[in-house]
Formats: structure tokens, C-alpha cells, sequence
């Protein structure tokens, strides 16, 4: 049998265990010893070993358990629930205020914990009964929060870019200042079509009545800046000595932590159930992610051993005589075909020991497609039928929003989305200037 097809075997075969609910790192760990110890014998056993050891021995790993044990702590302590008291105050007095508000959350949100799934939960459970009672528009808001929390895996400190880092060997700190300009230009997107959209009709958002407005004293509105004082602050404290060069990253992220407790400690929030439920649910995240980079990492050692990265590559640049941007896109429609059947992670190992190499020899930078591929997860998160964002609204979201109001929810932000994807594959440097002028000094 040729490499080529054991590889489309090993692929086909991963693919199967997977349809038949199996872990994503079991399947791809599996497939990737079996074949090993097929291909050369009992010493392909050693694949999984020499993986593990090269995982424990990636220093920036460290940074892992310590962000989302931040991330998780400002969630247990529900600092977020001040926070949106302040947008909801603030904002308002503004047609579709509150939705404006929401997103502005998410940002924050996303600053302080990495993974989108929190924004959707602090979104469902806090701003979604605020705007429903307000009458919003329910199609558009349930959009927003979905729209919104995406944002967690782009904004740093994404955990996905992170497993990206170790999979495509890349500089972590390079992918997170990389994610800052195309998330804010993001989350600016949104907002102006919600402010848009609500100028053209006022119903679908309707400001906050004189009476509420009325009943918060200016004094009260001052103090509710504090609010957002604090989640800032957390976030200055924790980048700026980094982006500086006063700190590695590793060291910034235990001051994250650190940060994020402190916080809890001055609102007396930071309660023995914080810290265990923070404690345990960090280190079955962290747990999760190392098998699956240590799954992906054997599966891309076998695939590099096959030659199957060349042979793609010559699939497409030689036989089917596509161009380098062509190959491009195709990938992002790809992830987007997976993305409704697959999470996140599970696109990136199954695809990354074949498309990293590709896009390296292409001639690519992959900084710049580690956003790519951030970016086209975020859509392949709110794409039907199997998106996740599309379960998690719908186990979170009150009787009164059906599936279909979820599914017509995402329509105008997934254009949105694809048009800011659309941007920064047509001007790299939104993605490539910040690191760019950090790491030139």
C-alpha cells in the first residue's frame, strides 16, 4: 500500500472513531500509535512518548492552567455581573444601548478568560433576561450574545491560540498581540451594525424609559465606573509589564492569576467554593487541551514521517494547478464545513499536521493564519446545523427563543464575520503590525 493511501486510511479511520463519540484525543492518539507500530514496527510505540516529552518539555504551556484559573475565578466570583450594571446604566439612553453594552462586555470578558464558552454563559444568564425584559428584539440579541462571546477565542488570552502555538510551533505572545486589532475591529463591526440597525428601527432596541433613566443618580453613575476600572486594571497588570519586555509570559500569566484573585479577595467574593470549583474546573480544561496537543502531536509526527504534507502539496499546486491564494481559501471553506460538526480543537488537530506545513511552504506567515483560522472558527462556531454556539444558546436561552430564532439570529453577524475575515486575509498587517512593532524593539 502506498503512503498516500495509509494517510487517507488514518484519516478516514480518525474520522470514523469520531462519528462514533469517541474523545477527540482517543481517536486521534489511537489512530496515531496504531499506525506507527504498523508502519515500523514496536519502536513506533515510542511516537506517544517522545510526543509527551516534548509537550512537557514546551515551557509556555505553563501559561495554560494559569489563565484559565483566572478566567474561571472572575466568572465564580460573578465580577462580570458590576460590569454589565455599568454598560446597562451608561449605554442605556441609546437605541439598542443595551445590546452596544453587551458586546462591549464580551470584549472584557474576553480579556479576562480566553474562552468563548464563558462569555456565552455570563451573556445568557445576565444580559439575555435584562434585554428580553426590555423588549429587544429577540432574534437580534440572542445573535449578539453569540456574536459576542466568539470573541474569547481571538481576544487575548485565547486558549486556542495557544494549542495553535504548540501545534505550529509558534511564538504565543506573537498569535495573542496578532488577535487584538482583528478582535477589536470585530467587536467595532458589531457594534456598528447594531447601532445601525436599531437608528433604522428604533423597536428592535428601544432605549431605557425616563423613569429608570431618572432613578439613577449622576453619583451612582460615577460610582458604576469603578466597575470597569477593575477588569481593566487586571488586564494592564498583566500585559503591560509583557508587551514591555519586563516580564516573559509565563511570569505574566501567574500575575493574571494572581490578579484575578486579589480582585475577588477586595469584593469579598473569593469564597472557598470560588476557589474550589475554580481549582477543579481548571484542571480538567487544562487536562483536556494537553491530551488533545498530545494526541495531535503523534498524529502529526506519523503524517510527517508519510510525506503526506508534500503529497498534498503537490495535489494542489501540481496536479490541480491552484495558486497560493487559492489554496488559502479552500482551507477556510474547509474549516468552515468542519466547524459544523466539530469544535474547534478537534479542526485543528485533525487538519493542522497537513495545512501548517502547507501554508509555510506556500510562503505564508503563520502568525497571520493562526488569526485566519481563529477567525473562521468563530464562524464555524455559529454555523448550522451543528454549530456550538447554536447548542450552548439553545440549552442556555429561555423557552420563548425556539432553535429557529437561534439559527436566523447569526445570519447578519456571520456576514459580518466573513467580512472581516475578508479583510484581514486582504491586508495581513491588521493582523501582523502590532506584534510587528513589539518584537522589533
Amino acid at each position: 500500500m502506498s503512503y498516500e493511501w495509509i494517510a487517507i486510511l488514518m484519516f478516514s479511520t480518525m474520522m470514523l472513531m469520531m462519528m462514533t463519540g469517541q474523545r477527540v484525543f482517543g481517536a486521534i492518539g489511537f489512530v496515531a500509535v496504531l499506525a506507527s507500530v504498523a508502519l515500523w514496527g514496536v519502536g513506533g510505540s515510542d511516537l506517544g512518548f517522545a510526543a509527551a516529552m516534548k509537550l512537557m518539555k514546551w515551557y509556555p504551556l505553563l501559561t495554560l492552567p494559569m489563565f484559565i484559573f483566572m478566567g474561571y475565578v472572575l466568572s465564580e466570583a460573578r465580577l462580570a455581573d458590576d460590569l454589565y450594571r455599568m454598560f446597562h446604566v451608561w449605554f442605556g439612553p441609546v437605541p439598542g444601548g443595551l445590546a452596544i453594552g453587551t458586546i462591549a462586555l464580551m470584549v472584557v470578558i474576553s480579556a479576562m478568560n480566553g474562552l468563548s464558552v464563558a462569555g456565552m454563559a455570563i451573556g445568557a444568564t445576565i444580559a439575555l433576561p435584562e434585554l428580553l425584559k426590555r423588549n429587544y428584539d429577540k432574534r437580534m440579541v440572542t445573535g449578539v450574545i453569540q456574536a459576542g462571546s466568539s470573541l474569547g477565542i481571538l481576544v487575548p488570552p485565547s486558549v486556542v491560540l495557544v494549542l495553535y502555538a504548540m501545534i505550529a510551533r509558534q511564538p504565543v505572545g506573537q498569535l495573542w498581540l496578532a488577535g487584538v486589532i482583528p478582535g477589536l475591529m470585530m467587536a467595532a463591526m458589531f457594534i456598528a451594525y447594531i447601532a445601525l440597525r436599531c437608528r433604522l428601527n428604533p423597536a428592535l432596541g428601544p432605549t431605557l424609559s425616563a423613569e429608570e433613566r431618572s432613578a439613577v443618580s449622576p453619583a451612582e453613575k460615577r460610582r458604576l465606573l469603578t466597575a470597569g476600572i477593575l477588569p481593566v486594571l487586571i488586564f494592564m497588570v498583566m500585559m503591560v509589564p509583557f508587551v514591555s519586555g519586563y516580564t516573559s509570559l509565563v511570569e505574566s500569566s501567574v500575575i493574571g492569576a494572581l490578579a484575578s484573585v486579589s480582585a475577588a479577595v477586595v469584593k469579598g467574593r473569593f469564597t472557598r467554593q470560588v476557589f474550589e470549583t475554580s481549582t477543579r474546573e481548571t484542571l480538567a480544561v487544562s487536562c483536556m487541551f494537553m491530551w488533545i496537543i498530545l494526541a495531535a502531536l503523534a498524529f502529526g509526527a506519523v503524517f510527517d514521517g508519510l510525506g503526506a504534507v508534500r503529497a498534498i502539496e503537490g495535489f494542489f499546486i501540481e496536479r490541480l494547478g491552484l495558486s497560493a491564494w487559492e489554496i488559502i481559501i479552500l482551507m477556510q471553506l474547509s474549516y468552515l464545513i468542519m466547524g459544523t460538526f466539530l469544535d474547534d480543537t478537534a479542526m485543528l488537530v485533525i487538519v493542522a499536521p497537513l495545512y501548517v506545513p502547507l501554508v509555510k511552504a506556500l510562503g505564508f506567515d503563520l502568525i497571520w493564519y493562526g488569526v485566519l483560522y481563529t477567525i473562521t472558527c468563530q464562524i464555524a462556531y455559529m454555523t448550522p446545523p451543528f454549530g456550538y454556539n447554536l447548542f450552548l444558546m439553545r440549552a442556555m436561552a429561555p423557552r420563548e427563543i425556539t432553535i429557529i430564532d437561534i439559527y436566523r439570529s447569526i445570519v447578519p453577524f456571520v456576514g459580518v464575520m466573513i467580512l472581516a475575515l475578508v479583510l484581514v486575509m486582504a491586508f495581513p498587517d491588521i493582523a501582523l503590525w502590532l506584534p510587528n512593532h513589539v518584537y522589533s524593539k
